[in-house]
């Protein structure tokens, strides 16, 4: 293919829940968006067993499930998918260039980054094996099933803070799983912290593994590794929540669009504007703050109409 046969109104590098929402409404638009999936077609929320707090599942959906309804829905008004990922980027001019792994290139008129973020993780072999199956890394999303039970949160910053006292109103008890002797959260977070009967901080503590039969039953610490204090004992929990932070895959757009300390992609609030004119961000690989599926989604739909009234300002439609 030449390039102008490879020409589009809009481009949607990344999936889930903003990608393919941003993919309804440009293709409702009649923008006749190309999605490029990346390497997780579906992003997190496949990752999900089930999702309760969707609006529209009252009683509840499989992440993949719902990833599938909203590709299908994508996909009805008009939107091509590839599943590839977008390796490469030049948004020095318009039309921008995207290339993706196979060396194929694609020009855009505008551009909607939905890459979304990955949640941190300690790199235990056990994480994987039991993922889904009392390995968490959002509170919010899972913290329901953990109703007058015993769970641990491994963190000690404002993140895990407010992960611990969350789910310090549905669980029975909540451990914190601390690295340091402090909590490096903000005062106000770690007051509330010690303040709430039912969550026990453990200090200088590092997580070495997790054992379970069916899920997880409970944790491997060690307290005061690598001293003369050294003791190594198990906790007893069924869920083991991550809150060490998230990292936005937005690496092959530095230099390229401005990019906070953290990798997030700066917007122009509330639009999803990047500095680059046509070059809009929806999802996580924006959103530092809240990072759910339904807020992901409603970013995706604004940034389908800005790349709409942006093209119409250019009289490009």
């Amino acid at each position: 293919m030449t390039m102008k046969e490879n020409l589009v109104k809009v481009l949607i590098i990344g999936s889930g829940p903003a990608g393919y929402t941003a993919g309804i409404y440009a293709g409702r638009a009649n923008l006749s968006p190309l999605i490029y999936e990346g390497d997780q077609p579906g992003g997190q929320l496949t990752q999900t067993t089930e999702i309760e707090n969707f609006p529209g599942y009252p009683q509840g959906v499989d992440g993949n499930e719902m990833m599938s309804h909203l590709r299908e829905q994508a996909l009805r008004f008009g939107a091509s998918i590839k599943s590839r990922k977008i390796v490469k980027v030049d948004f020095s001019k318009r039309p921008f260039v995207c290339e993706d792994e196979r060396g194929e290139k694609v020009e855009a008129e505008t551009v909607i980054i939905s890459t979304g973020a990955s949640a941190k993780y300690l790199g235990l072999a056990d994480e994987e094996k039991y993922r889904g199956l009392g390995v968490s890394a959002c509170a919010t999303c899972d913290g329901f099933f953990y109703r007058k039970k015993r769970v641990a949160v491994v963190g000690g910053g404002d993140t895990a803070c407010e992960e611990a006292l969350y789910l310090s109103s549905l669980a029975e008890k909540v451990y914190m799983i601390v690295r340091k002797d402090y909590l490096r959260a903000s005062d106000v977070m770690k007051r509330r912290v010690m303040e709430k009967e039912n969550i026990e901080v453990l200090f200088n503590c590092n997580t070495e593994g997790l054992y379970g039969e069916d899920g997880v039953e409970g944790v491997h610490i060690v307290r005061h590794l690598g001293t003369d204090k050294e003791e190594r004992f198990d906790l007893a929990v069924e869920g083991f929540f991550l809150a060490i932070g998230h990292r936005p895959n937005t690496e092959i757009f530095r230099g390229q669009i401005d990019i906070d300390a953290e990798g997030y992609i700066v917007v122009a609030a509330p639009t999803t504007k990047t500095n680059v004119e046509g070059v809009f961000a929806a999802g996580d690989c924006a959103d530092p703050i809240y990072r759910q599926a339904v807020s992901a989604a409603g970013t995706g739909c604004r940034a389908a109409i800005d790349a709409e009234r942006f093209l119409l300002a250019k009289e490009e439609l």
